[in-house]
């Protein structure tokens, strides 16, 4: 991960944290979907990738027992967590239900 963690999910921008291990089968299987909505989301919402085996400090200070773990920030709370492989068009559902950046 680059930045400090806690610095990108305290700023203004709603943050998506997708914590996910390289040997998980559903990770690979959640990626592409994180790259598109990535994509869609751009500029609105920041969506980082986290590595739990990289970065293990992080994904015990939020619990992450399970992966992929998705989990929604908004200034620095978190608004949503879900784990398991989610469609973009859920992801995007929850984005607009927990903030305001999407119309």
């Amino acid at each position: 991960m680059k930045g400090d963690f806690n610095k990108i999910v305290n700023e203004e921008v709603p943050v998506l944290v997708d914590f996910f291990a390289e040997w998980c089968g559903p990770c690979k299987a959640q990626s592409p979907i994180i790259k598109a909505l990535a994509q869609e989301v751009n500029g609105k919402v920041r969506v980082i990738k986290i590595d739990i085996d990289k970065n293990q400090a992080v994904a015990q200070r939020y619990n992450v027992r399970g992966v992929p773990t998705l989990v929604l920030f908004k200034e620095g709370q978190i608004v949503w967590r879900q784990s398991g492989v989610q469609s973009k068009e859920q992801l995007i559902g929850v984005i607009k239900q927990h903030t305001s950046v999407l119309s």
